[in-house]
């Protein structure tokens, strides 16, 4: 069946779920690694087949998936919150369990003639909400073919990823009245800034205040302003091409192998490699940040509650090469300046030292260099974020485990986003978002198209 260009997506009804259990109103500070993010909205959807059972209707599904949502805020509860403005001009949370504004919809399209190569297209407002007011909004759509569609969005500066994936875990454990695996900790004091704070001159050069955000580029607004904005697209990425990259980059100069490269770090020396392919300007720079995540790093143990800690735990160290050298490089070679960039952001002393950054320059806000950085056709940059413990497999409500799900974020910055996950299916493939201008989605698909392929209906 031929995919459907566009469809409408009605509303059938709007609530606002509050946590089940009443809680005293309180204020919960920031930590100074959620002050790092700027006020963006990160979106994550699902989808799922038509349920076999007869007795499972869209009705029954919405009213588990809201009396479990209930249940999941008393733990969750900085999602039914608000954020505010404090007396120092910096955001901070308000806890009032103002509650999570839920949207039941149905769009007159089937589950096979959704086009999530371009969630611009079918994603975007449609299926994943527009987050109007608190820091979580829910909804879920009813397709014409009975199967089901189950978007969020949320504010980034209350939550990474990895705190996301914590909470749709158990709100979806809360569903099937499992024990919950996780109990989120808001415990503000794990990543208190140190007396006396201090840091490595290194963070200066991968953060910035924002008074020093360079000035919008007029070259690139002509361009975007030509229909040349940055577009998303999805991609899989077949295992066998992901081993194929790792291997790739292991091969030394002598063609040996090194076998210290991950698969992360060879498909981001990949894409790399390709950016830098799209332009001209052999003498500028490619830029080319990872977000890393710092829980690992700042943990004193197994059981640390770390592992448990929900908020923002991220840096984006970046390096830049000139394009020429990258077009010159092999992968292997390239994939060591990847490690080397790294090498100095994966360490504890990195975190605490960002940390202090923070707090030494409160309440004057900052952020990542490479999120505010002066991009240009000659001059690109992006941001790669792995999305490898993304628990496609677990966000089952009761009625199936999901057959597609994709973490979508246009980010709103003049660098570009990619994030690679895991497939429904489990068999090692990748799900690729991609968020990046339009002429360099171009190149990727005319120099790989044999690792990047157009996600489509027929791969499920």
């Amino acid at each position: 069946m031929a995919l459907k260009q566009g469809f409408e997506v009605k509303v059938t009804l709007t609530q606002v779920v509050a946590a089940v259990l009443p809680m005293q109103e309180h204020w919960l500070p920031l930590s100074n690694l959620d002050l790092l993010l700027p006020p963006v909205d990160v979106g994550v959807f699902f989808c799922y087949k038509n349920p076999s059972s007869a007795a499972t209707t869209f009705g029954s599904m919405t009213s588990a998936l809201k009396k479990a949502l209930a249940q999941t805020l008393v733990s969750y509860y900085a999602f039914a919150g608000e954020m505010v403005q404090n007396l120092s001009g910096e955001p901070e949370l308000l806890c009032n369990n103002r509650g999570v504004d839920f949207v039941e919809a149905f769009a007159d399209i089937e589950l096979r003639q959704l086009d999530l190569y371009n969630p611009d297209e079918s994603v975007e407002g449609k299926l994943v909400p527009q987050k109007e007011q608190g820091v979580l909004s829910v909804q879920a759509t009813q397709l014409k073919c009975g199967g089901l569609v189950i978007g969020c969005t949320f504010d980034h500066r209350v939550a990474d990823a990895y705190s996301a994936n914590m909470f749709l875990v158990s709100w979806a454990e809360m569903a099937q009245s499992m024990p919950v695996t996780t109990l989120p900790s808001h415990r503000r004091s794990l990543l208190s800034s140190r007396r006396p704070g201090h840091f490595d001159i290194s963070i200066n050069d991968m953060y910035m205040k924002i008074p020093q955000m360079p000035p919008p580029d007029k070259e690139l607004n002509d361009h975007i302003n030509n229909n040349q904005a940055p577009i998303s697209r999805i991609y899989y990425v077949k295992a066998e091409q992901v081993h194929q990259l790792q291997s790739l980059a292991n091969d030394d100069k002598r063609g040996s192998k090194k076998f210290v490269r991950t698969k992360l770090e060879a498909f981001t020396a990949f894409l790399w490699k390709l950016i830098a392919k799209g332009t001209d300007a052999g003498d500028k720079y490619c830029r080319l940040g990872i977000v890393v995540d710092g829980r690992t790093r700042l943990n004193d143990g197994e059981e640390s509650m770390m592992n448990k800690y929900f908020g923002n735990v991220l840096s984006i160290p970046f390096g830049e090469k000139r394009n020429k050298e990258l077009k010159e490089m092999n992968l292997s070679m390239i994939a060591d300046e990847v490690h080397n960039f790294l090498d100095g952001a994966v360490t504890r002393e990195h975190f605490l030292g960002l940390i202090d950054y923070v707090e030494a320059h409160r309440p004057e806000p900052a952020f990542s260099r490479i999120y505010g950085s002066k991009v240009t056709r000659e001059e690109p940059a992006f941001v790669v974020s792995s999305g490898q413990q993304f628990p496609i497999r677990k966000i089952d409500f009761g009625w199936g485990v999901p057959v597609f799900g994709s973490y979508h974020f246009p980010w709103g910055a003049q660098s570009g986003f990619v994030m690679p996950m895991p497939c429904a299916s489990g068999n090692g493939d990748w799900i690729v978002y991609m968020h990046l201008r339009q002429e360099q989605i171009e190149v990727i698909e005319l120099k790989a198209p044999h690792v990047f392929r157009p996600f489509s209906h027929d791969y499920l």
